[in-house]
């Protein structure tokens, strides 16, 4: 599995796995995911206290490998003692004494904004958490594009967990712009949605109980989706709360090539047809 860069002498496989595909496998079938994603050369694993009983799940599959992994977690809440406690306790279930990378999670209105950096908000818990050795990397998730910037112009975050999705890139222009600022300010970029194809109807029934969109589940179009997310300022993606898609993902990105020309223009044209989990400015789930 090839890896990248994160921060420092961090690399990360291209490929992570997201604690959403572990919630209610059970521990034995979690475990055995987490088994087998590691054996394959995954070291990025990610996870959330909304996310279930994935937090339980994650720290009893991790507990052989902690050592050789990049354990990421988030909190949802914006004031500084609900998110200490939040810390504390998503610390205790996953049976470790840090987080590699901690998170802002869903960040998407200017209220959340406003609540993360005022005098007793969230923002703290992260500095106050780096400060003491309880996480090595601070970061945030965001689905818009105003408060991705106003996050990312506070210079103080490692890195942002964002979408990065060719229908969303291509027809709306989502998120280019995040990506340069990024880059320009070495903030590294963790992916999510890659593998998104379009909102569940209203009434539909959903196929994959744990994904927030109807996932792609064609082989040659994830396998595309893949190249295109990682043909960006990416160090990893996320695919999404699927087990069965998260292996299909890993093993067409163990062959990864860069994305052509060609690929590109196909995606392109298929985008014309496309019905995008957002616009221009925001992502709608």
């Amino acid at each position: 599995m090839k890896k990248r860069k994160y921060k420092k002498n961090d690399l990360l496989s291209i490929i992570g796995l997201g604690g959403i595909s572990i919630k209610g496998l059970g521990l034995k079938n979690s475990s055995n995911l987490i088994s087998y994603a590691y054996d394959n050369g995954v070291n990025y694993f990610d996870v959330a206290p909304g996310y279930g009983d994935a937090q339980q799940l994650m720290g009893e599959g991790l507990k052989s490998y902690r050592k050789n992994v990049f354990l990421a977690c988030k909190t949802k809440y914006r004031n500084q003692l609900d998110s200490t406690n939040d810390l504390n306790n998503s610390l205790k279930l996953l049976k470790t004494d840090y987080f590699d990378l901690y998170q802002l999670h869903g960040m998407k209105t200017y209220s959340d904004y406003e609540n993360v950096v005022s005098k007793d908000g969230a923002l703290k818990t992260l500095i106050e958490a780096k400060e003491k050795g309880k996480v090595r990397y601070i970061g945030f998730s965001c689905h818009s594009i105003e408060v991705a910037k106003l996050l990312i112009n506070e210079d103080i975050f490692d890195s942002i967990l964002f979408p990065v999705n060719w229908g969303l890139l291509i027809k709306e222009n989502f998120g280019n712009e995040i990506l340069d600022l990024c880059k320009k300010k070495n903030i590294a970029v963790l992916a999510l949605k890659s593998m998104a194809d379009r909102r569940w109807e209203e009434g539909e029934i959903r196929t994959h109980k744990n994904c927030w969109y109807k996932p792609i589940t064609d082989s040659n179009l994830i396998n595309l989706s893949i190249k295109f997310t990682l043909s960006k300022n990416v160090t990893s993606l996320l695919p999404p709360g699927d087990k069965d898609l998260f292996k299909k993902a890993l093993e067409l990105a163990k062959n990864y090539s860069e994305l052509s020309n060609e690929e590109y223009l196909y995606l392109e044209d298929l985008s014309k047809t496309s019905k995008p989990i957002g616009d221009r400015e925001e992502i709608f789930i």
